[in-house]
């Protein structure tokens, strides 16, 4: 009888001590949950120019350990788009670190005409500086142009500066603008040479100068051969084509392309810049940087920034269906594998985050479409501009209503148009459907019409996100889907078409989610990514929302 009785009672007071230790376990581990991830590094990466298919496109060849491991091992936005125009490397590098558009970044292009000062500006340029490591002007740069904070910014801040911040480059607008206001230091390359600017540092550390003064370049300089068979490469075109263009010495773009015989006649050091050796020795120096600057070694979160731009000067040369541009791609992949050997080996597996992107992507050269019966074209500014002037001289009896051209934006003259006391708005907008009876315009906006709407999607959701009211133009032209202003080889970008917006953003390591998305995401989603993860300020410009399915 005693036994009856006791069992019950054993088994509620069991029950009750389990529920009380699951109550505990949970407590436990709601209270260890910290709402910040804190790698010891972590390393953004830009491919210049880089289209989101060339991930798929060449997928079979690529290795284990470079593009595979971000797809597997990590996190892939399948849709990920600019959402501003003009897309170029410049504003590109400046959304993706800032997390916001040029309306609110201010880096409009690579150059454009500078309404204040009447001229043409450089995006990075800055007379203000000294060149360092070189005797030329090409170390006279800063971020100055740049209105908001950066990513890297953010992380100085939060880590009271004590995080270091290196920017690596063979453009200078590649290291510069992703490095943003408080780098340690930015790096790129000019004529052979690593060099800086004074906004920086007064002169270049030692193991910079070692590096420049070493020989290690000369490896270089030898043939360019297809890293396999040019007959494995079937996931482009034939090699020998009329839609690729050609080095100076050339007589047909073919491989081998033998850079000791072009070496002179394309300006020596500088012709690395258009072979995948140029993101090779990107890849030695930011490997370089990652041990001598102690990256990654503390528990103070550090950030490097590596751009690829050997990636841009090939496209552009020999257009993205080319065996030069499979031949780059796969040569990158075992870069980034080179990469994530040193990160693993010099930081721990377990201790660094990476992203990757690309700051645009590009089109398919339209000769070959038109050959392929695909609808696509060429425009000649140089033509559409003179009939433009007879029309304008025509109705308003001056040709001196344009003050400049740029990055698809015409600018007027607002005193001219003061003086003829004209209404600006009307004037926008007769200019605006003239110009969208020429051949190859699409559509046109004006400024009037950017400043008056709030657009959320299609191509003016696109431009009003690169329209920046104080440096923007007042008649904004789209050209038609495949049509450029560019030579008959080679392939460009700038559009706000599909072909120049879809880019890659994969994410790998620390404080990341394994797995994949189709929903769409944005280029200015990617800063707030990465401050969610660390559990820092957002920049100060932001207006992109953090991927939220990256993150654990």
């Amino acid at each position: 009888m005693p036994k009856t009785f006791q069992t019950p009672r054993f088994l509620t007071i069991l029950s009750f001590l389990l529920v009380l230790n699951a109550q505990g376990q949970r407590k436990q581990k709601e209270e260890s949950i910290e709402p910040k991830t804190t790698p010891k590094l972590v390393v953004g990466i830009i491919v210049d120019q880089m289209r989101y298919d060339y991930i798929t496109r060449f997928w079979n060849h690529y290795g284990e350990d470079g593009f595979k491991r971000f797809v597997q091992k990590g996190f892939n936005s399948k849709n990920h788009h600019y959402n501003y125009a003009p897309t170029s490397t410049g504003p590109g590098h400046t959304s993706v670190y800032t997390g916001t558009t040029p309306a609110m970044h201010g880096i409009i292009g690579n150059n454009w005409y500078d309404k204040e000062s009447d001229s043409s500006v450089y995006c990075a340029s800055d007379t203000t500086q000294t060149s360092v490591g070189t005797d030329s002007d090409a170390g006279k740069m800063s971020p100055h142009r740049m209105n908001v904070t950066t990513i890297t910014d953010e992380l100085r801040l939060h880590t009271q500066m004590r995080g270091k911040t290196i920017a690596v480059a063979l453009k200078d607008r590649g290291a510069v603008l992703p490095g943003g206001h408080t780098a340690n230091a930015a790096y790129w390359f000019d004529a052979g040479k690593w060099i800086t600017s004074s906004y920086y540092m007064n002169s270049l550390p030692k193991w910079v100068d070692d590096l420049n003064s070493s020989n290690y370049l000369e490896k270089y300089k030898k043939p360019w051969e297809t890293l396999k068979k040019i007959g494995e490469y079937a996931e482009s075109g034939t090699d020998n084509n009329a839609y690729e263009g050609l080095f100076d010495g050339e007589t047909t773009p073919v491989f081998p392309h033998d850079l000791p015989k072009l070496w002179d006649k394309n300006g020596g050091y500088n012709l690395l810049k258009s072979t995948p050796y140029g993101n090779t020795i990107t890849t030695d120096f930011a490997i370089e940087a990652l041990e001598k600057e102690s990256l990654g070694a503390d528990n103070v979160t550090d950030f490097l920034a590596v751009s690829f731009s050997s990636t841009d000067y090939v496209g552009h040369m020999f257009g993205v269906n080319s065996k030069e541009i499979q031949d780059t791609y796969l040569r990158l992949d075992e870069d980034l594998a080179r990469l994530f050997k040193e990160l693993d080996k010099r930081v721990g597996k377990e201790d660094y985050t990476v992203f990757l992107s690309a700051d645009h992507a590009a089109i398919e050269v339209p000769a070959y479409l038109i050959d392929q019966k695909i609808p696509a074209g060429y425009v000649e500014w140089k033509d559409i501009r003179k009939d433009f002037d007879k029309f304008i001289e025509f109705t308003y009896g001056t040709k001196d209503l344009i003050k400049s051209f740029s990055n698809y934006q015409f600018f007027l003259n607002h005193e001219v148009i003061k003086n003829l006391e004209l209404n600006l708005q009307e004037v926008q907008e007769t200019l605006a459907k003239e110009l969208l009876s020429y051949d190859g315009i699409d559509r046109t906006y004006t400024a009037y019409q950017m400043w008056q709407n709030n657009y959320t999607q299609g191509i003016p959701y696109i431009l009003q996100n690169g329209y920046n009211q104080k440096r923007s133009g007042d008649i904004l032209v789209v050209l038609k889907p495949a049509t450029i202003s560019y030579s008959k080889t080679g392939s460009t970008h700038g559009s706000p078409q599909i072909y120049d917006t879809h880019v890659p953003f994969l994410l790998y390591g620390k404080g990341v989610k394994k797995g994949s998305t189709v929903e769409r995401t944005e280029i200015d989603d990617i800063a707030p990514t990465i401050a969610a993860l660390l559990g820092i300020s957002f920049p100060n410009g932001t207006t992109g929302t953090p991927v939220y399915q990256a993150l654990e």
